[in-house]
Parts: structure tokens; sequence; C-alpha cells
């Protein structure tokens, strides 16, 4: 485990983003050759739209990258967060325990809380109304999403007390596993069964894409696949019968344009199909 620690722990940004730039060129390239749908669409134009949202990702989250850096280190320096609580841990644990801490928190909890607040869910459902979900939509975020998820990334950090080193590793799997889990591919049933017991799968993430309820309000997992069965946002669906987007927005003029895509936060509000129950 020293390994992990010495390579992560030194890993300078310009690493990262050749992780999210090959990532997604590798999976573009599988999608190509083993796709799930054959969709009838322009792929470098549907590509540029998602591609804006990633560099505003980058362009928000670098500026506060220090915030990151600081959490970690005053967790660290006053033995503060989960990891700190015994010392001397294993590395092995530290990767284990850690990496589920800021899953949880970072991520599956980020992802679920903006499904549920109606105010957070106005800047989620950029990158619900993708009706061609590949690849390149796991960074279609909007820049105010991008803030909220960033605020959650650092409460993870504060509770978890996680180095730095196991931050970037954590980050590092976070942008691969969100880059696989949208690509327009389809895993063997029975391959999936097993990878998804652990890891979450394009067949388990494509079903949160689905455009209506019940569909949207599951699957919410990003590296692990435990969180959703353990609190009951677990669902299956036939893949083929999968249909990207959002009720909401089924026109292609309004979800597959940077300037509507940036404003929808600020429109007024349209209920999805089961909101008459009680949600949002």
């Amino acid at each position: 485990m020293q390994w992990l620690v010495d390579y992560f722990g030194d890993i300078p940004s310009s690493h990262r983003s050749i992780i999210l730039v090959g990532g997604i060129l590798f999976f573009w390239l599988i999608e190509g050759a083993w796709p799930l749908f054959h969709f009838k669409y322009h792929k470098w134009k549907h590509a540029g739209v998602n591609f804006f949202f990633t560099l505003t990702t980058i362009l928000v989250n670098f500026p506060l990258a220090f915030i990151l850096i600081r959490s970690s280190t005053w967790a660290v320096d006053n033995n503060f967060g989960l990891l700190n609580i015994i010392p001397n841990l294993p590395y092995w644990t530290q990767v284990v325990f850690g990496l589920f801490i800021l899953d949880l928190i970072g991520a599956w909890m980020a992802h679920w809380i903006q499904h549920q607040v109606k105010f957070l869910w106005r800047f989620h459902i950029i990158h619900h109304a993708d009706q061609h979900v590949d690849t390149t939509t796991a960074n279609r975020h909007h820049p105010g999403e991008s803030l909220i998820r960033f605020v959650f990334t650092t409460m993870a950090i504060l509770v978890s007390g996680a180095p730095m080193w196991l931050i970037f590793l954590y980050q590092s799997l976070s942008v691969i596993l969100s880059q696989f889990n949208h690509a327009n591919i389809i895993l063997p049933r029975q391959i999936d069964k097993i990878v998804s017991l652990v890891f979450v799968t394009p067949n388990m993430h494509h079903i949160h894409h689905h455009y209506i309820q019940p569909f949207t309000d599951s699957n919410y997992g990003n590296i692990f696949a435990i969180w959703d069965r353990l609190f009951g946002t677990f669902k299956t669906f036939d893949q083929r019968k999968i249909i990207y987007g959002i009720d909401t927005y089924p026109e292609p003029t309004e979800n597959n344009t940077v300037s509507n895509l940036l404003q929808i936060p600020f429109q007024k509000y349209r209920p999805q199909s089961a909101e008459n129950l009680g949600k949002k």
C-alpha cells in the first residue's frame, strides 16, 4: 500500500487532467466498437456541449482546491475525523474505510440530496436532460452543481479526516468510475451481477438516467454499489427499454444548447411526473 501513498501523495494536477482526458478517450473508443444504443446524433456536437460543462467544472473546482488541501491538512494535524480516531491505522484500512466515507458523503449523499431538495434539483436537471447519455455525460454539471458537490466533498474530507494522498486517489477513482458507468456500453449479464456487487456499472447507472420516475430517483452511486442496496434506492430495468433524458425537458432545443442549460435553474419550475405524490 505504500506505493499508493507515494504516487498519489506527489501526483500533480497535470496527471489528474491526463486521467480525465484519457478516460474519456478510452471509453469513447469502446462505445464506438460496442455501443448499447446506436444513437442518431452528431457525436461531436453532443460532446461539445458536455465538454463545455466539463470545463466549467474544472474552472470552478481549480481555484477552490486550496480549501480541500487546507481541510485535509487541518484534519490530519489536529487528529480530526474518523480515520484519525485510531492512530497508526494500516494503509489498507485507511484506503478502504476512507474511500467508503468519501464516496458515501461526497458522491452518494450529495447526489441523493440534490434529488430531494427542489432548489438543488434545479441545478442537477442539466445532467439528467442529456438524451444521449455517453461517457461525456459524466462531467455535464451546471457550475452551480459543481459548487454544491464541492461543499459535500469538503464535508466528506472533514468527517473522514482523509490525508491528501487518499483524496487524490478518491478523485481519480471517482473520475474513472463516473466515465465508466455513464459510457454507452453494456456489460454481459453474468459479469455485471458480479461486478455490481461492489462497483457501480453502466448497467446499474443507466437506469438512473431513464426519463421518468421512479427510476430517476434510484441508483445514485458513483464508485461503490453498496449504498443504493443499503438505503433501498437500488432498481433494475431492461437496458434496451431505457429512454434517456428528463420528462420535463423533452425538446432538443432546450436540453442540448448551452445557453438554455445554463438558465434552467432560474426558469419556471416544471414538476416531474411523480411530484404530485409530494416529491420535491
